[in-house]
């Protein structure tokens, strides 16, 4: 091979081979807040990420200390603003309770996590 072809396809090899950094859906903040308390039952738990989110494989859910599932099963993305998910609660009950969420951004990497708030009397 000419040394002219060979750089132009060690070129073209690197250059195919590299990927463009993608960002991952991270969460930004909740409602309520991440270990906040709060005085009364909240009517939905609303999570905001730092990319736009798939609908169809994105989910929360909200669940108290004996692991008893707690919302309404109603998760979805808010359609004006992809970066926003939410799941509606019934009147919880004074106590602990952690939130459960994954999520898919649109660049196609799931990220999940969970965290907790109290809901006091």
């Amino acid at each position: 091979m000419k040394p002219i072809l060979l750089t132009a396809w060690v070129l073209a090899w690197v250059a195919s081979a590299a990927s463009p950094a993608h960002a991952h859906a991270f969460l930004d903040h909740a409602t309520p807040a991440v270990g906040s308390t709060v005085h009364g039952s909240p009517p939905r738990v609303e999570l905001w990420f730092t990319q736009n989110l798939e609908p169809a494989f994105s989910t929360v859910r909200v669940f108290d200390v004996g692991n008893r599932r707690q919302d309404k099963g109603d998760a979805k993305v808010d359609p004006r603003n992809a970066t926003l998910l939410q799941v509606s609660l019934p009147q919880l009950a004074p106590g602990r309770y952690r939130v459960k969420w994954r999520v898919l951004s649109v660049d196609t990497h799931v990220t999940e996590g969970d965290f907790t708030f109290v809901v006091a009397p």
